[in-house]
């Protein structure tokens, strides 16, 4: 197939982009950067070196003979650019990565709220309506988020996508419907994904629009076997307190000697999955396609589920790390259960990649490597969802400030 990735220059997209070349796809990565220029305002860099995207293509052909393309387009802002290239390109599948994915980055200030919903929702609006535009039959995969059904306790297994309900009508009579999993977002940044289901909704029931949506839950690891194959391929990996993911954290934080951070009581369960695990879901989406004029189809993307704070003993007992125990940025619950079903992926063969799986030491390994390039300053997650918290934010887990004082 040929198939328009937008956002291939970001932490799932890229992986997924060489994923998909190595199997035989015409991959076209439509991205505006967006991602580098963060890392420049938030003064901080990936702790894997990343070439420019340009150089990362060149360095795929030279290994494989396969060439992907890059095109440097906004899809928040770019609507005739990008409708002009996907007329001209008509790409039987386009998988949309292109929006701002860190919670904590869209809590920071009234700007950056403004940013994350600007560029999220008007990316994902520009492409439902450059389709229908150009009439084109293309299979559009999204990668959403858990979060869109909150972290609430509510007893059930949440199921994929879609809540069987039973409504009583004036008769007495109980109709049974299906309806979209009620939506709880817990950061502006899932408010926009659970925009986008919406956006989805109409645009598949109103003009056929062919659409899976992966609720994903939050990635782990760093490599791929795309991109083990040379180190100039490396994917990048984010350990600030705004884009780093909570494992990927805490096995930073044990390999450079910080003590990880866990915020609140560490009972927050959260769902898990490996990003070898993200691209060869992501294969089977495209394979296995909704039919023109059917509801949207959604997965969840996840294997595992785990609470933070048993994450930090795992780790800690892996590596001898301490465990710092702080005030918590997020409004949200201090604990939580998550019960998710994720059949469908199971059911198609994916075979999940968990967390014992030995992993675990190989990220630490890369860690190490990297480590000299660590800005330690960074580490603490102080993006607060309300200035009531913001107040009670620790900026120096470590006390080095007070350590430095004579």
């Amino acid at each position: 197939m040929k198939i328009a990735v937008m956002g291939g220059d970001g932490f799932i997209g890229w992986p997924t982009a060489l994923h998909l070349s190595e199997a035989g796809h015409d991959i076209h990565i439509l991205d505006n950067l967006s991602r580098r220029w963060i890392d420049t305002e938030l003064g901080v860099q990936s702790l894997t070196p990343m070439d420019s995207i340009q150089e990362r293509t060149r360095i795929w052909h030279a290994e494989t003979g396969r060439r992907i393309h890059f095109n440097l387009i906004d899809l928040g802002r770019d609507y005739e650019l990008l409708k002009n290239w996907l007329a001209e390109h008509r790409p039987d599948a386009v998988i949309h990565f292109a929006e701002q994915r860190a919670a904590p980055y869209s809590m920071k200030s009234d700007r950056h709220k403004n940013y994350t919903v600007n560029n999220n929702v008007s990316a994902t609006h520009n492409l439902l309506n450059a389709l229908v535009e150009l009439n084109l039959d293309a299979h559009l995969v999204h990668l959403g988020t858990m979060g869109v059904y909150g972290y609430s306790t509510v007893g059930a297994a949440i199921p994929e996508g879609y809540l069987p309900v039973g409504i009583t009508t004036e008769s007495g009579e109980t109709v049974a419907q299906e309806i979209l999993y009620p939506a709880n977002p817990g950061s502006i940044y899932h408010m926009t994904k659970c925009l986008d289901q919406l956006l989805f909704q109409f645009y598949a029931k109103n003009d056929a629009l062919r659409i899976t949506d992966l609720h994903q839950g939050i990635v782990w690891g760093t490599h791929t076997a795309q991109t083990r194959r040379h180190e100039q391929l490396v994917n990048r990996f984010d350990y600030d307190g705004d884009y780093g993911t909570v494992l990927n954290r805490f096995l930073i934080q044990a390999a450079i000697g910080y003590p990880l951070t866990v915020h609140g009581t560490g009972g927050q369960t959260r769902a898990f999955i490996h990003i070898q695990d993200s691209v060869r879901c992501i294969e089977l989406a495209l394979r296995n396609p909704p039919a023109r004029g059917s509801r949207v189809e959604i997965f969840n993307q996840m294997t595992e589920t785990h609470r933070v704070r048993d994450l930090a003993r795992m780790i800690g007992d892996m590596t001898g790390a301490e465990i710092a125990w702080l005030p918590n940025p997020r409004k949200e619950a201090p604990e939580n259960e998550l019960v998710v079903k994720n059949d469908k992926f199971l059911d198609l063969g994916l075979a999940p990649t968990k967390l014992k799986d030995g992993l675990l030491s190989e990220i630490v390994d890369v860690a190490k490597k990297y480590s000299y390039r660590v800005d330690r300053s960074r580490v603490p997650a102080v993006s607060a969802w309300t200035k009531d918290i913001a107040a009670k934010i620790v900026h120096d887990p470590e006390g080095r400030r007070l350590k430095s004082v004579s």
